[in-house]
C-alpha cells in the first residue's frame, strides 16, 4: 500500500525521540476479537464439534495458521487448514461488513497522532483482505501503510512484522513504540526492539521492562508515548 506521509515526516522527531507508532488492529485498534471467536465458534458448530471457552486465550491473537490449526487439532474436525482458513475469513467478513467498532479511545488518540504529525501504521496478524475492509471502515488514510500477515514470511510472535514496520518508516525500532492487546503481539514488538504499549482484550498481561500496561487506550496520548520512549 502506498504511504500517504511524506517520508521526512517519519525523521521529524529527531534521533532520540519518538519516531512512529505502529498499532494492532484486532482487539487492539478496533472491538474485533470478539469476531473471531464467534467466527471459530460458528464455523466448528457446522462441523459438529462445540469449542471450550479456555481454548478462546489460547489462540487469540495469534497468526490464523496456528489459531486454525490448533482448533483443528483439538476437536479433531474433518477439514484441512486451508479449507478452515478461507471458512474463518468469511464468517469474519460477513460480522466486520455490518460495521466495526473501534476501541474506547482510539478515536481520539489517531487524531492527535495525526496532529502532531506522528506517523502511524497498522500492523496485524490478519490478511490483507480482512485489513483492507477494516480500514474502509475506520479510514485508510489515517496510516501511513499497513502490513498484514499474510504478507510476510514470519508472522507474530516473530519480529518480522515490526521490524519490517520499522524499516518502512526509516526508523529505529528503539524508537518506536507499539500497541498491543496480546502476548504473541507483544512478544513480536519487543522481539523487534520496540517499546511497547500493551492494553490487555481477553488474555491477561503482567509488566515487564520496557513495557508498559493500561487499561484502555484512554490512558494513551502522546506525551504518554514519548515519555515511553524517552525514559527507556
Amino acid at each position: 500500500m502506498t504511504s500517504t506521509v511524506p517520508a521526512s515526516l517519519f525523521r521529524a522527531n529527531g534521533s532520540s525521540a519518538l519516531q512512529a507508532v505502529f498499532l494492532d488492529m484486532d482487539g487492539t485498534l478496533v472491538d474485533t476479537e470478539g469476531f473471531w471467536w464467534d467466527a471459530e465458534v460458528e464455523a466448528f458448530a457446522a462441523l459438529g464439534h462445540a469449542l471450550e471457552e479456555s481454548w478462546r486465550d489460547i489462540v487469540v491473537g495469534g497468526p490464523m495458521s496456528r489459531s486454525a490449526g490448533y482448533l483443528i487439532e483439538a476437536t479433531g474436525a474433518d477439514i484441512t487448514l486451508p479449507e478452515l482458513t478461507v471458512l474463518l475469513n468469511e464468517k469474519f467478513e460477513q460480522r466486520i461488513d455490518r460495521g466495526v467498532p473501534l476501541m474506547p479511545g482510539a478515536e481520539r488518540l489517531l487524531t492527535e497522532l495525526a496532529r502532531h504529525n506522528i506517523p502511524t501504521a497498522l500492523v496485524s496478524a490478519s490478511h490483507r483482505r480482512i485489513i483492507d475492509r477494516v480500514l474502509a471502515s475506520v479510514g485508510r488514510d489515517r496510516f501511513a501503510y499497513s502490513i498484514a500477515g499474510d504478507e510476510v514470511s514470519r508472522t507474530k510472535p516473530h519480529p518480522e512484522p515490526y521490524l519490517t514496520a520499522a524499516e518502512r518508516a526509516g526508523a529505529d525500532p528503539v524508537l518506536c513504540a507499539v500497541i498491543e492487546d496480546t502476548a504473541t503481539g507483544v512478544a513480536s514488538a519487543e522481539a523487534a526492539g520496540c517499546r511497547v504499549v500493551a492494553v490487555p482484550s481477553v488474555a491477561p498481561i503482567a509488566p515487564a521492562g520496557g513495557r508498559v500496561v493500561v487499561r484502555s487506550l484512554e490512558e494513551v496520548d502522546v506525551p504518554f508515548l514519548r515519555t515511553l520512549i524517552s525514559g527507556a
